[in-house]
């Protein structure tokens, strides 16, 4: 079972330049390979992107020099998404319309979901306590330890707002199944309330949501700042970070209800 956790990272400036670049290279290599691969589908030949990958390591030494600064991964692995990307559009273009996911692939652009990726292959990289060491820049802090045990194969690093993150995805044993108890509550989940409970808990029924940056959001709606500007980002990221956070914390406290529901119940059935 894969599993993902998205940890934010705490880079020193010359780390924070090292995934600047290394943002730049991943996004210079999809780019140089979706224009390949758009130019010799026009000329009636099939691109694939191994092809690609082995076209651009024999090039790049002579025309594009400064790639070498960071890890080979950044490229490679842009190259074999733009791969992915290609099979998941031409796979949807044999569904009906209504049914598409997946758009043909465009150009990324600096400054929009900057990201590289490595893959660990031989011990690419590794995770230990709050830090984890990346191909050629080696240990960065994290904020939190890794939350899954098991093999680490992916991660993703990317920049929202003003922060960087690592997506480490994890391969760990399917989950036992656990025995549920008969008695049960109901839970709705809203808008207006986050969860409202059939049955009541220390007398309330309905637990309101999260409401952050509520305030900040509104007066950057109302500004003349384009979503572009720097300080527009760092306040909508801001507010993303609140949203999400709250989601899976939601969740926890929904089941920690459920239980002392359940509880509440079997000791008045007895």
């Amino acid at each position: 079972m894969l599993r993902a956790h998205k940890i934010g990272l705490a880079p020193n400036n010359k780390q924070a330049t090292y995934f600047a670049r290394a943002s730049g290279v991943s996004r210079f290599a999809y780019n140089w390979a979706l224009g390949e691969w758009r130019r010799e589908h026009k000329q009636g030949g099939k691109p694939s992107e191994m092809a690609l990958r082995k076209r651009l390591n024999a090039v790049k030494r002579d025309q594009f020099p400064w790639m070498f600064e960071v890890t080979k991964c950044a490229a490679q692995e842009a190259i074999i998404n733009l791969g992915v990307a290609f099979t998941n559009f031409f796979r949807d273009c044999k569904k009906p319309k209504a049914q598409r996911r997946f758009h043909h692939p465009k150009p990324k652009k600096k400054g929009v979901h900057d990201s590289f990726c490595a893959a660990n292959e031989a011990g690419t990289f590794r995770c230990e306590g709050e830090r984890i060491k990346l191909p050629v820049i080696g240990w960065v802090r994290m904020c939190e330890a890794l939350r899954f045990e098991g093999r680490a194969k992916y991660v993703t690093v990317s920049r929202e707002g003003d922060r960087w993150f690592a997506s480490i995805l994890v391969e760990t044993p399917e989950p036992k199944k656990l025995h549920q108890p008969c008695l049960a509550v109901g839970v709705d989940l809203g808008v207006k309330d986050f969860v409202t409970l059939s049955q009541p808990l220390n007398g309330e029924t309905k637990f309101k949501g999260a409401k952050a940056h509520k305030a900040q959001l509104a007066r950057l709606r109302r500004s003349r700042l384009s979503p572009g500007k720097r300080r527009a980002r760092r306040i909508a990221a801001r507010h993303a970070f609140a949203s999400r956070g709250f989601t899976p914390r939601s969740a926890m406290c929904a089941r920690i209800i459920c239980t002392s529901c359940r509880r509440t119940l079997s000791a008045r059935s007895k």
